[in-house]
């Protein structure tokens, strides 16, 4: 004889915390999609094209970092970001 379960019930906390983990993972995707788009920009000579991607690429990834609170992701892509904004302005 089947046993009844109760219904699964979600808090508000819990469908919030659902939708931000969705978010993030599009913009995860999406960030690294852009990235991706600017290694094929570099590899075909399409330059600035490709900075802008790479930049925009980081920003993204920067972003998810902070959502997710992770310092190394962070710091990886703030370093990035100042390296490619460097060479944008002694080109």
């Amino acid at each position: 004889m089947p046993t009844l379960q109760a219904p699964l019930r979600y808090s508000v906390s819990d469908l919030f915390t659902l939708i931000r983990t969705q978010r993030v993972n599009v913009l995860k995707w999406a960030a690294s999609i852009v990235q991706i788009m600017g290694y094929s920009a570099t590899a075909f000579g399409l330059t600035p094209l490709n900075i802008y991607l790479f930049l925009i690429g980081l920003v993204g990834w920067f972003a998810v970092g902070v959502l997710w609170r992770d310092k190394a992701i962070m710091l990886i892509h703030v370093v990035a970001l100042a390296a490619m904004i460097a060479g944008l302005l002694s080109a």
